[in-house]
């Protein structure tokens, strides 16, 4: 029905959209960057996707998400992070290395198998990485979860998910002995380049605050 790269520009469009909370659209160049490719090539594909109905777009002005083209991202989405789901339940693959493995997963086109994946996995709300798995009617759960770099010293908190789920990313977390569910304490931050001292586990730890900006808690 759709190619792998028309699915993937519509899921990056839904993502920018809900990670910048604009509804008001997407800038060329925004897609452009997010996707690591150029404005030439950006404007080409939208002129596909404004044919298939699946974005509104003018061009120079902002691109948003037709209601198909939203519904459509939002069961690629589903796919991707219910895949992911499995290959860490399932078959027992680490956080850090199934992002890629979903990445190709998701482009599978049989509602049904989604369906019954979803069913044997008992129907899970998130994904290995905290983020919420729309259901099969394209519903997503919100909390109150804030980013690592709002709390405050003193503060304490979950980690509930990760804006970041790049392997090297995974990687640097899983070093820090960090997962989903552990327990941190902000000691400390600083002004000059607002990095922060935490301690997790009995580990203290300064982290950057690309580090803090792509972590998101839930305050105990």
């Amino acid at each position: 029905m759709y190619t792998q790269a028309e699915e993937n520009y519509l899921k990056a469009l839904f993502s920018i959209t809900l990670e910048v909370g604009n509804e008001e659209g997407v800038g060329t160049n925004e897609l452009a960057d997010y996707l690591k490719l150029t404005p030439p090539t950006v404007n080409n594909m939208l002129k596909k996707l404004k044919t298939k109905e699946l974005v509104n777009y003018e061009k120079y002005g902002k691109i948003t998400l037709s209601d198909s083209g939203r519904a459509h991202a939002v069961y690629v989405i589903r796919k991707h992070r219910l895949w992911e789901t499995f290959l860490c339940k399932k078959l027992d693959f680490n956080w850090n290395a199934v992002h890629e493995i979903a990445e190709q997963l998701e482009h599978i086109d049989s509602p049904e198998l989604i369906d019954r994946l979803d069913k044997f996995l008992d129907y899970p709300s998130f994904d290995p990485h905290g983020d919420p798995i729309p259901d099969a009617k394209g519903k997503i759960k919100t909390g109150s979860r804030k980013l690592l770099s709002e709390l405050k010293p003193g503060a304490q908190c979950r980690l509930v998910a990760v804006k970041d789920d790049s392997t090297a990313f995974l990687d640097y977390v899983n070093r820090l002995g960090l997962k989903i569910n552990s327990l941190i304490e902000v000691v400390d931050t600083v002004d000059y380049d607002h990095s922060m001292h935490i301690v997790v586990d009995g580990g203290s730890h300064t982290v950057s605050k690309k580090f803090t900006d792509s972590i998101q808690v839930l305050a105990v």
